[in-house]
């Protein structure tokens, strides 16, 4: 485990189980405001804060998921969701909301592709799953900072790698300019569900990106 750090008023560490349900409610606000599949299917902050309670049993257990909290009041700012990513997907939270099904295809569609020839074992490939940091202290380096605590902490207990998929502009210039690189992309425009073109109205990224990276000490 890596010790709490601080950097421009803001304290960064290793959630604890204490503070996973701040951040599940945290990240469904970011989220249903912010996260353009969310905005385009609809989804409420109540909805969003449902699915991410579904990995909170088990996302402080491998001590991978990073939060972030002003250091003069302890107010959660930010929170990076991160898992193994051989980690077996979380029962039934493809049944939370029929609104995440067409985010839930496309973003496995990414995942299927990345993985086609690909050995996942446990310990080597970090999964950075959701990234949120609330409107008002948005601006401020907050995700990056996260994303950059949550690799070194991944690196110091020996993962090789970490992947994510990045869905807006702000997330994919994040992991861009942090190393990640592009490895399976798709199109919001071309996308069909069920033969419905539900993301071509997104306005701003052409469309998802799944990016990874090595990590290094």
């Amino acid at each position: 485990m890596i010790p709490s750090s601080e950097r421009s008023g803001v304290r960064y560490g290793v959630a604890e189980p204490s503070d996973l349900a701040e951040m599940a409610a945290l990240l469904g606000i970011a989220f249903s405001q912010q996260d353009v599949l969310a905005v385009a299917t609809g989804v409420t902050a109540a909805e969003f804060e449902a699915v991410v309670r579904h990995y909170n049993p088990h996302a402080a257990d491998a001590g991978l998921t990073v939060v972030a909290r002003a250091a003069d009041t302890g107010e959660m700012v930010g929170a990076l969701l991160t898992e193994d990513a051989s980690a077996p997907p979380s029962g039934g939270i493809e049944h939370v909301n029929p609104k995440f099904a067409p985010t839930f295809d496309l973003l496995g569609q990414l995942d299927a592709e990345y993985r086609q020839g690909r050995a996942v074992t446990p310990g080597d490939r970090l999964h950075l799953i959701l990234l949120g940091v609330p409107r008002p202290w948005s601006g401020r380096g907050i995700g990056s900072q996260l994303v950059t605590t949550c690799l070194e902490n991944g690196a110091r207990k020996g993962y090789r790698l970490a992947v994510t998929e990045a869905t807006g502009n702000a997330s994919q210039h994040i992991f861009r300019k942090l190393g990640f690189v592009v490895r399976v992309q798709r199109s919001y425009r071309d996308y069909l569900y069920r033969g419905e073109a539900v993301f071509a109205g997104i306005e701003g990224p052409a469309g998802p990106l799944l990016m990874d990276r090595t990590l290094r000490l």
